[in-house]
């Protein structure tokens, strides 16, 4: 056989292999000896591969190193074999393995077994995977008939591999041995198991077997895994300080809200100091609209089932709406959406093109189904308020109306503190309504806007919802986590199916077009994003409490009572705390519940008529008349706004 040439993209860097020899035989001439010890694996003709392949015929490649992207995600997902060897090695072939992928942060691997996982078998089967992991174990790749697969897996007793197996259509598959332990996997995978010795199994959870609630529960084991030590102790320090921030802790820490079980799974309740909050939030997006030129709306929470037969949303969303209830013997539903409702408004007169552009908006509340196992405190609930709003407007308007909504987006953002983010432009998948060229042309207005504002964004191929192109804003916290809240979505499908029209200037009758827009997203997530963000300690605009008083002792119980009175009139979100109880005692308490300003009152304080003022991170500041402290706070509240012009 011919020899075959192996060359780098890019570079005029080649080798020249015997047909038939492995690509990895070539790493010598093409790499240096550092870049050797980090490559595992190569892409060639967009797909990728192991370097323990067989070359029979000319490559251009690109190598894929273990501190790239797509190489930690390679590492990720032999750790997840890696860990699945090591179960069945220390726990027997009674364990049955389903799947183990690789995710954003890690990678899980499904078992059925019949005793349950404890965290001292983690630690059992770390000890033992640090071992295979050191006997540099190669993965080996196996193409095999799809009848000799089953019949291996049958052999073992692994039946969730063998109803794999029987979904896949092609007569051979693929399976990769690690030592003595074979499983099921398209790769491709690194090299061997030295390469996944930095690894961290974290925690335990449930699992149903594809999702389905129907079928068996199995037990899910999570883990991590990088290409540096450095990298995995940065990342359990992130780990660490989210577990400080989980907002379903704090939640409770900060009397914010509660979820109960008799109020049923998925549904908050806002408690006192979480509503003032909200409704601050609210306000200030209520102010910051009307500035923009929006006018407000209010829609009820159910609608005959006939609107969201016309809308769609039973045909491409059904399956996320409650069943349906019976009124006077017509069939309604709770609300999966607020758009339906304000084309309704849209409908109630003629409208003119001199009318145009129309911004409305909505703090409103709607009602989607979420699967038990999917429920995470405030960010996956069952009912959440969305800061929704439509802007109907006419062609030649489409461009600058999404280039204002992106104005206004950010400013809202860095309003709350959220000047870090990445943007994604979703355009058209399989299952969608519209035409090509409506499709064509909103994604090009899309498209226009963002370059006007020169913004940096990603194209996410076949991602829009199905009326429409999308852009998604994904803001990040402080701790780098990307979180999903902003959207704008470009609909030419809705205005159609419900017979929308205006006259323009020529008096014809025309179609609107229709912007769907949420800066938040869903409150209730946004809020839970911010509790983590702020780790608690809010900024004093937004802090639900911004002081609290403490007397020292019952002798200024009256001058307490009256500086309190003092401030709320004032304006200062203030509580009181006139408990016979050591002033440490109250500080730390007030500390715990991250209130910005501790004011304490004394005998001197009474005296003069002051406040000695301490801040939550434990510095303190001179005495100052009550009057002072006020003004003081009213300007620390300008100024946190003013960061967001």
């Amino acid at each position: 056989m011919a020899d075959c040439t192996v060359s780098i993209a890019g570079t005029d860097k080649k080798a020249t292999v015997a047909a038939g020899s492995l690509l990895s035989d070539a790493l010598k001439e093409l790499l240096s000896k550092k870049q050797r010890k980090q490559a595992v694996a190569f892409r060639s003709g967009g797909d990728l591969y192991d370097l323990a392949v067989p070359v029979d015929r000319d490559l251009e490649v690109e190598f894929v190193m273990a501190d790239s992207l797509e190489g930690l995600d390679l590492i990720r997902h032999s750790t997840a074999h890696l860990m699945a060897h090591a179960v069945v090695d220390l726990f027997g072939s009674g364990v049955k393995v389903a799947i183990g992928p690789s995710t954003d942060d890690g990678f899980y691997y499904d078992f059925d077994r019949e005793e349950a996982f404890t965290p001292d078998d983690l630690e059992k089967i770390e000890t033992r995977m640090l071992q295979l992991a050191g006997s540099v174990m190669p993965f080996e790749r196996e193409t095999v008939a799809r009848s000799e697969a089953r019949r291996i897996f049958e052999e073992k007793g692994q039946q969730y591999k063998v109803e794999l197996i029987d979904e896949i259509e092609d007569d051979t598959v693929s399976l990769y041995r690690l030592g003595d332990f074979v499983d099921l996997c398209r790769g491709p995978h690194v090299p061997h198991s030295g390469l996944l010795q930095v690894f961290k199994l974290t925690r335990l959870a449930g699992a149903y077997w594809r999702g389905d609630e129907k079928r068996p529960m199995l037990q899910r084991i999570y883990g991590t895994a990088f290409s540096s030590p450095k990298d995995l102790k940065n990342y359990l320090f992130q780990l660490e300080e989210a577990k400080k921030r989980d907002h379903r802790k704090l939640g409770r820490q900060l009397e914010l809200f509660t979820m109960q079980d008799e109020v049923g799974p998925g549904l908050i309740l806002w408690q006192p100091k979480g509503a003032l909050m909200r409704k601050i939030i609210e306000d200030q997006w209520w102010a910051e609209h009307y500035r923009h030129d929006y006018e407000l709306l209010y829609t009820p929470h159910i609608a005959r089932r006939d609107l969201w037969k016309t809308s769609g949303h039973l045909d491409f969303y059904g399956e996320n709406m409650y069943s349906a209830m019976e009124i006077d013997e017509v069939s309604y539903q709770l609300k999966p959406m607020n758009c339906p409702f304000h084309i309704a408004i849209y409908n109630t007169g003629k409208r003119s093109y001199r009318e145009f552009p129309i911004r409305w908006c909505e703090l409103g509340t709607v009602y989607r189904y979420e699967k038990t196992g999917a429920l995470h405190g405030l960010m996956r609930v069952r009912g959440f308020t969305q800061d929704d709003a439509h802007i109907f407007c006419r062609p030649d308007q489409l461009e600058d109306e999404i280039y204002n909504i992106l104005d206004l987006n950010m400013k809202v953002l860095r309003l709350f503190g959220f000047d870090s983010y990445d943007i994604y432009l979703s355009t058209r998948p399989d299952k969608s309504v519209g035409s090509d060229e409506s499709w064509e042309q909103a994604t090009a207005a899309l498209k226009m806007a963002l370059d006007k504002k020169s913004y940096d964004y990603e194209l996410d191929p076949g991602e829009g919802v199905f009326y429409g192109p999308k852009i998604d804003i994904k803001i990040k916290d402080k701790l780098g986590r990307s979180w999903q809240c902003s959207t704008i979505q470009v609909d030419f499908n809705l205005p159609e199916r419900f017979a929308l029209s205006y006259t323009g200037s020529d008096g014809k009758e025309h179609q609107p077009i229709m912007i769907h827009r949420a800066l938040m997203g869903s409150l209730e997530r946004f809020f839970g994003v911010m509790i983590e963000h702020y780790a608690g300690a809010f900024p004093v605009w937004m802090a639900p409490v911004q002081a609290r008083l403490m007397n020292i002792t019952d002798s200024q119980l009256a001058y307490t009572e009256t500086a309190y009175t003092q401030l709320k009139r004032l304006g200062v979100r203030v509580e009181k705390d006139v408990r016979n109880e050591k002033l440490n005692y109250k500080i730390r308490e007030a500390q715990l519940q991250k209130i910005p300003y501790m004011l304490i009152v004394g005998d001197k304080e009474m005296e003069a008529g002051e406040v000695t003022i301490r801040l939550r991170d434990g510095e303190n500041l001179p005495p100052m008349k009550i009057a002072d402290f006020a003004d003081m706070v009213e300007r620390q509240c300008a100024e946190e706004k003013k960061l967001a012009d």
